[in-house]
């Protein structure tokens, strides 16, 4: 059985790590949770264990809902009384998107309507809505067209641990908080003898969550005491005990050995005596060192003579989720004076620290191996984490051998700027959209000319690799020169990105005989998987002079997901399938993928089981595509057509897209069916679209403008795209 566990956005993989240590077969990272493949027995473990979870949902029904008729039909085919008991109190949460039905609330109102309707024709009596404690909380969730109801066997949001009465301005979520400790691996820094500190502690909600942690208090134990979260007649009650009973036997070993090695200072004595209270309430009266101070005033780590060896205060972990809302009014200030405090008095400790961005997170001063995007409620935020807080500089030395602090030169710097600004710029776009992959810069300053595209893999533990393509230097411009200004842009890469050199993927120019040429590619055959939209996609960025996603085309796979539905589909001159597989996974009835190389079908076809589509829908034609078009006899409701500049295979006719794309083009159309639509791109910069001859079999319509992702809008001209139609 699949069940699906909501989260966060930003904590899904580390959700999906911890329902397979949960014991669930199989868990699959979603967009804001996690699909499960598990038992009843799986979902109500993780109701009392998860840390991270928001809530757990057993689906009870999936249905198509063009409308509110076909919402209120879906659910008064569900046999109610089989799943509420006459007498008990319902509520409905919903979550709505799409065109079918556009307000949560009126979704919620008509599922309601449809319970009650079913319970009072079949049982005689209608049961009462309680908002806030029902017996049974249902969930709507209705998605491009789709309904799932399902039981909330949560009962109510799962980050709500019991012990919090009291809060400061801003408070953290417990399961967020979760996740800041999870990243800076506290259950591994516990059990090697590590201490915990928090120096903007305010409520004490990290120190808490932290402590529980180690002492492995079941996080829902509290807030279930004895008893059942959810009324839901199915709902195992006998096996509910059991895992409360395993749970409290857990808790009292837990909490026997649990060291106190827990430290909170904050400038608010209030905040102080707000976490000291809920520490009591969470049963650590005494366990966590509070103390009012400014974290300018951190000098050193935290005395634990009086309450735990000195050689435990020597190590540990440093949590914080500094200030940095409207409310709270973030002061990069206060982050570089946070950076420094840590630098100066726990160099050697590790840290996770929520930050409000990624400006915020550069002001700490501090260097991030690793970097995560999380959400505090609606708050987009930035998760780093250092290891160590300060790392060993590799000692760098002057003419007289004299130390000197590392820095960029004027013109690394001067690249780094630019990338910084360029950042920040994308940044508010890349997070709405959730773009992972983009190009943060393309020879903004002239003397450095180079597009750097940035790929951020599909993982648990996402990796940020760098794709820096040099451009042609004029001849006027000596080699040595040439070469100082790339390394120059690798060193301020490598900065502003803080990856390591391994994870830069460099594609030179060679000058010699015929021009200046593409020297040799790597060949490590890694290839790494990315998400973009609904798909995920295989890249090899070194193999290669592309990386198998043409990261310019973005927006037209994405329009291609949204139009393919019900669709036959043609890729022509497909390369690796990318604008196939969001057809496929945009619910495309067949596609059809034609290219000459059986590299990049084979690419595809990975690509296609990356994403668990695949079999006999899904077509792969090793064929030179111009000729097997005018050899095809099938009609197609979309095609997409994104041929080379230039071929000239030995397997096949030279290709000129400039000489022979009205041909192309007259070919294709002839495949559409009445409705359908072709788009037809090319990057030829000098490309002339035949407008006159293109007239006379189809309509046409200049898209390019709606087909530019704001990461290329410095060159418009990247390429050119064209909408056709029958005539």
């Amino acid at each position: 059985m699949k069940f699906f566990a909501s989260c966060g956005k930003g904590l899904e993989y580390l959700l999906a790590d911890e329902m397979a240590a949960l014991g669930c077969a199989r868990a699959t990272a979603a967009i804001a949770g996690v699909n499960v493949e598990g038992t009843l027995a799986d979902a109500q473990r993780a109701v009392l264990w998860s840390r991270l979870a928001s809530r757990v949902l057993w689906p009870l029904a999936e249905f198509d809902c063009p409308d509110e008729h076909a919402l209120y039909a879906g659910v008064a085919a569900i046999d109610w009384p089989q799943h509420l008991a006459q007498g008990h109190t319902v509520a409905v949460d919903a979550h709505v998107s799409g065109e079918a039905i556009t307000h949560a609330r009126y979704a919620a109102q008509r599922v309601k309507d449809g319970i009650v309707d079913v319970m009072r024709a079949r049982t005689g009596t209608r049961p009462d809505v309680d908002v806030e404690s029902p017996d049974l909380r249902v969930n709507l969730v209705l998605r491009k067209g789709r309904a799932i109801v399902s039981i909330d066997l949560s009962g109510g949001p799962m980050h709500r641990r019991g012990w919090r009465t009291k809060q400061g301005e801003a408070p953290l979520k417990e399961n967020l908080a979760a996740a800041v400790l999870m990243r800076g691996q506290w259950t591994k820094v516990y059990a090697e003898g590590g201490a915990l500190l928090d120096p903007m502690c305010g409520s004490g909600t990290l120190l808490i969550e932290g402590a529980l942690m180690a002492a492995d208090v079941a996080p829902g134990l509290q807030r279930h005491g004895n008893q059942v979260p959810s009324g839901w007649q199915a709902f195992d009650a006998a096996a509910w005990s059991a895992l409360l009973d395993d749970a409290r036997k857990r808790e009292a070993a837990g909490m026997n050995a649990l060291r106190p090695v827990f430290f909170g200072r904050d400038t608010d004595p209030h905040a102080i005596r707000a976490a000291e209270d809920n520490a009591v309430l969470a049963g650590l009266a005494g366990l966590i060192g509070f103390k009012v101070g400014d974290i300018r005033s951190l000098d050193t780590a935290p005395d634990a003579s009086s309450e735990a060896s000195n050689e435990d205060a020597a190590k540990g972990l440093i949590v914080c989720n500094p200030p940095y809302d409207a409310r709270l009014a973030a002061d990069p200030a206060l982050y570089r004076a946070l950076g420094d405090a840590l630098k100066r008095a726990v160099p050697q400790w590790r840290a996770s620290l929520l930050c409000g961005d990624a400006e915020l997170a550069f002001a700490t001063g501090l260097r991030a191996q690793k970097k995560y995007q999380v959400f505090n409620g609606a708050i987009e935020c930035t998760l780093i984490v250092c290891d160590p807080v300060a790392p060993a500089q590799r000692r760098r030395t002057d003419e007289t051998g004299a130390e000197v602090a590392p820095t960029l030169s004027e013109g690394a710097q001067m690249v780094a700027n630019r990338l910084r600004k360029n950042l920040h710029k994308l940044k508010r776009w890349r997070e709405r959209e959730g773009v992972t992959c983009y190009r943060a810069y393309d020879a903004d300053i002239p003397e450095y000319a180079a597009a750097i595209d940035v790929y951020t893999t599909h993982e648990t533990t996402p990796r940020t690799f760098l794709h820096v393509q040099e451009y042609a230097a004029p001849q006027e411009i000596p080699e040595n020169i040439q070469r100082r200004r790339l390394n120059e842009l690798l060193a301020a890469a490598r900065e502003v990105f803080n990856v390591p050199r391994e994870n830069v993927a460099l594609k030179t120019r060679a000058r010699g005989k015929g021009g200046s040429k593409y020297g040799a590619m790597d060949s490590r055959g890694e290839f790494v998987t990315v998400r973009e939209g609904d798909v995920l996609l295989r890249v090899n960025l070194f193999d290669y002079l592309d990386t198998g996603l043409f990261l310019d085309h973005r927006p037209m796979r994405l329009r291609i997901a949204e139009e393919a539905h019900d669709t036959r589909f043609l890729n022509l001159f497909g390369y690796t399938g990318a604008a196939t597989v969001h057809a496929a996974v945009g619910g495309a009835r067949l596609t059809t993928t034609v290219d000459l190389s059986a590299t990049y079908l084979e690419w595809c076809a990975d690509n296609l089981r990356e994403n668990d589509v695949g079999g006999t829908r899904h077509r792969l034609v090793q064929a030179d595509a111009l000729t097997w078009l005018e050899a095809d006899t099938h009609q197609y409701d979309l095609i997409f057509c994104d041929p080379p500049t230039f071929s000239n295979s030995k397997r096949a006719q030279d290709f000129d897209v400039q000489a022979q794309h009205v041909r192309l083009l007259r070919a294709a159309v002839a495949r559409l069916d009445e409705n359908g639509v072709l788009y037809f791109s090319n990057n030829f910069r000098r490309f002339r679209l035949d407008e006159a001859s293109v007239a006379d079999f189809a309509k046409l319509e200049d898209i390019s403008a709606r087909t530019i992702p704001p990461d290329f809008e410095r060159d418009a001209r990247i390429h050119r795209c064209w909408r056709l139609q029958r005539r």
